[in-house]
């Protein structure tokens, strides 16, 4: 296996994947993912972009900070500002990139940049240049790649490679290639363009056709060397080219495609569980590679060829991909010591005791209710943790009694702790044991937000186990999303409802990186 045969992973999970309405990570969950993510060799880390807001710095510089291994970069637009404070996010990365980009497509030149093409590859060179004078390692996106015209798109490449870039992502930003004719636009670019040896061709796959993995492949057979992707498949829409999906592809049609990446896969599922737990984004059961039914056989004719010979019905083994890995079971007779180790391989780290005292006394509360402490509830538990200690709570559940029985109306009363001191309670009505909880809690709260998405996940199997709720609500534009976990769902809906208003009344939010 030669260079030519590598492709690069490029994951922006924890950029483009959080500008996913409701996904915003904080710093800390952030540099969790970023670890993770590490562990499993991913090449590159798109941690933020540094100039959308001072959380987003922060983050970027976080993760720059704790990741050794992989390369972490920071998105900045063609502006002077954006590429300063790139730079110094990154400062103190092992390994840095600034990624610049200008969008190039004739509908986005006139209506959204106001610029003629002329003016579009003056700031694109002069931004590449900026940042080759911070950072060696510059990459260079054509935003609207799939819908830019073939001339100017070879102008525009041309100039930026020679301008020191050293990687041109060609992004099909709002999904609307197809893979013969994306293949066919890499092919062509790469025999066009003079200089294109000089820099690794790079795609970014949007799936609002459900074909971010398919245009990805059929780059990489065209040319391409690096693929940026998202774990899940979160992103912008319908989100990005999932970083499972496209992988395996590679690794199990090794025989088509004879391309390879450093990627350890069997830290996709734990990869894929931790994202889902942090953004409250459940994956559905028939995802591919990392959904709960992508090993699983119920026909009888599937389970008997299973049994007699596993590659009849399965082109890949599970635990290829990580599964049944890292399953360490912790109980209500597990220490202390036990705890922490468990977390520490799991990439969690306390930074007083007194933090983790509180994850442990948490730990213990949960084992009280049920018999096995799975990965997946310790994820879920530090999340909630680590949630509630990024700001001030407004409001804090104290007490909680739902009466629910048949031909009856449900009634919930709650009683909250107010940021004062002062405990308020509340009864209300509903349609169910949930709707009356959240009318309860809103009678205190009058927030007049509308809630727009109420999700429930089960976090591991079993009928003990933690039902994880997300709950999105919207107020003038803004979008917040809430997660609570418990063995009761409807405590965990509370949970989620309030921690959800919680983050809307401290402002905690992080500003589009496209506003």
């Amino acid at each position: 296996m030669t260079d030519s045969n590598r492709v690069i992973i490029f994951d922006t999970t924890l950029r483009d994947g959080e500008q996913s309405p409701g996904a915003s990570m904080t710093r800390d969950e952030k540099v969790r993912i970023a670890k993770q993510l590490e562990k499993m060799q991913v090449d590159v880390i798109e941690a933020g972009f540094a100039m959308a807001s001072v959380g987003d710095f922060e983050a970027v510089k976080a993760v720059a900070d704790a990741v050794r291994e992989s390369r972490v970069c920071s998105l900045a637009r063609a502006l002077d500002a954006d590429i300063d404070r790139a730079g110094e996010a990154l400062r103190g990365a092992s390994a840095g990139r600034i990624h610049t980009f200008i969008a190039t497509s004739p509908i986005h030149m006139k209506y959204k940049l106001k610029m003629e093409p002329d003016q579009v590859v003056e700031n694109a060179v002069r931004a590449i240049r900026r940042a080759r004078n911070l950072m060696d390692d510059v990459e260079f996106s054509l935003e609207d790649a799939s819908r830019t015209e073939f001339d100017f798109m070879c102008r525009i490449v041309e100039a930026a490679i020679a301008a020191g870039a050293r990687t041109i992502n060609i992004p099909d930003t709002v999904g609307y290639a197809l893979p013969e004719e994306f293949g066919h636009t890499i092919r062509r670019l790469v025999e066009n363009v003079p200089n294109s040896d000089q820099a690794i061709i790079s795609v970014h796959c949007h799936n609002d056709l459900g074909l971010a993995v398919s245009n990805s492949i059929s780059a990489v057979a065209n040319g391409a060397r690096q693929v940026e992707c998202t774990i899940n498949g979160l992103g912008e829409r319908a989100g990005n080219a999932a970083l499972e999906e496209f992988v395996m592809a590679l690794r199990t049609r090794h025989d088509a495609m004879q391309l390879t990446t450093g990627i350890v896969t069997e830290q996709i599922v734990p990869a894929s569980r931790l994202v889902s737990t942090i953004t409250g984004f459940p994956v559905q059961p028939n995802k591919a590679i990392v959904g709960a039914n992508a090993f699983a056989h119920e026909s009888g004719i599937h389970q008997d060829g299973v049994l007699k010979h596993r590659e009849t019905y399965e082109i890949m083994t599970a635990q290829s991909v990580g599964w049944h890995t890292n399953r360490m079971v912790l109980g209500k007779h597990s220490g202390r010591n036990a705890f922490r180790s468990r977390l520490e391989e799991l990439g969690i780290s306390f930074a007083t005791d007194a933090e983790l005292n509180e994850a442990f006394r948490r730990f213990k509360e949960l084992a009280d209710k049920k018999h096995d402490i799975f990965d997946e509830d310790l994820q879920a538990l530090v999340s909630e943790q680590r949630a509630a200690e990024d700001m001030d709570e407004a409001f804090r559940l104290t007490y909680m009694s739902v009466t629910s029985q048949t031909g009856e109306v449900p009634v919930a009363t709650v009683a909250l702790m107010t940021a004062s001191g002062e405990e308020v309670k509340s009864t209300a009505e509903g349609s169910g044991p949930v709707d009356a909880t959240f009318k309860a809690i809103e009678k205190i709260a009058e927030s007049g937000a509308t809630l727009e998405l109420y999700s429930v996940n089960a976090i591991t199997s079993g009928t003990d186990s933690q039902g994880e709720v997300t709950v999105r609500l919207e107020k003038g534009g803004r979008i917040i999303n809430g997660n609570g976990a418990d063995t009761d769902i409807v405590i965990a809906s509370a949970r989620a409802y309030i921690n959800a208003l919680n983050i809307m009344l401290s402002n905690r939010e992080k500003a589009h990186p496209q506003v």
